[in-house]
């Protein structure tokens, strides 16, 4: 992966044939946001290394095939490219065009109920994702609370969120997650108990 990229998107995880192709890759709804607000194009990627690319009023069937290096090598109205594969998470993936600096980024919407049309519609989809996996992560992690100078735990935020509802404990009790070492964060039980 170029520096370029790495600097823009970090965290990438490189495209996997056994891991991506078959359950995140293949026949999946991916809208390109480069240039969205001009014109919004669909591309799925089908078996037998057909390309689709769907816009407003026309499909443009081309082709596209991988090699064992996992380099991807597609035609477009522009000639033939060859790019990287990597993906940011299941619904994010990026082309990064080898020799040159400049990436495509697209998103799945195949399980996605809403259309996006514009910057706007990205900006909601990945808010709304994020938050949706914020929660989950806090829902099922671990925290220790400090209480009168003693540390008790590990707990779930349902395990604290009841003890508060109890009123065994205070909702401004200060917590840590499992993996730090103390509550510098200055985070509470209220602030995991808003993010639920």
């Amino acid at each position: 992966m170029n520096n370029y990229l790495h600097n823009r998107i970090p965290n990438l995880k490189p495209f996997n044939y056994e891991r991506h192709y078959e359950s995140l890759f293949i026949n999946q709804r991916w809208v390109l946001v480069n240039g969205i607000s001009k014109k919004k194009s669909i591309y799925t990627f089908k078996e037998d290394n057909i390309l689709e690319i769907s816009r407003k009023n026309e499909t443009i069937r081309t082709s596209w095939s991988v090699d064992i290096l996992n380099v991807f090598s597609i035609e477009t109205e522009d000639g033939l490219i060859t790019v990287k594969a990597y993906f940011k998470d299941d619904d994010i993936l990026v082309l990064d065009n080898e020799g040159k600096e400049e990436f495509a980024l697209y998103i799945n919407t195949t399980n996605y109920d809403e259309e996006l049309n514009s910057v706007e519609d990205i900006q909601a989809f990945l808010k709304e994702k994020y938050k949706k996996k914020v929660s989950n992560t806090i829902y099922d992690h671990k925290f220790y609370y400090i209480s009168k100078s003693k540390e008790y735990g590990p707990f779930t935020t349902e395990e604290l969120t009841n003890k508060v509802k109890n009123e065994e404990i205070s909702a401004y009790c200060f917590v840590r997650d499992i993996n730090e070492d103390d509550y510098s964060k200055r985070m509470r039980i209220a602030d995991l108990m808003q993010e639920l």
